[in-house]
């Protein structure tokens, strides 16, 4: 692996984890009164077209990075959902 993909991973992984401090606070505060929900769904729509990007061209690092920032997004919207409606 060259340093150029080590670092790649490297910031995808960052990158892939910068919503994991507020999926945290907001599971364990149990609301998402405060939370964007517009901003969650352009950053899941956002990551939709970066996973088929990384796809076209088999680039790991785009895909295993916006899979997960798909993921972290798609929870922040369920919890909203979640928390909104109770």
């Amino acid at each position: 692996m060259s340093t150029a993909e080590i670092l790649g991973y490297a910031a995808g992984a960052m990158t892939a984890f910068t919503f994991l401090p507020q999926v945290i606070k907001t599971w364990k505060s149990k609301s998402a009164k405060d939370i964007s929900m517009n901003m969650f769904l352009i950053a899941f729509t956002n990551e939709i077209m970066w996973l088929v990007y990384g796809v076209m061209l088999d680039n790991w690092v785009i895909i295993s990075t916006n899979a997960v920032m798909l993921i972290m997004s798609g929870i922040m919207i369920w919890l909203k959902i979640r928390y909104n409606h109770q």
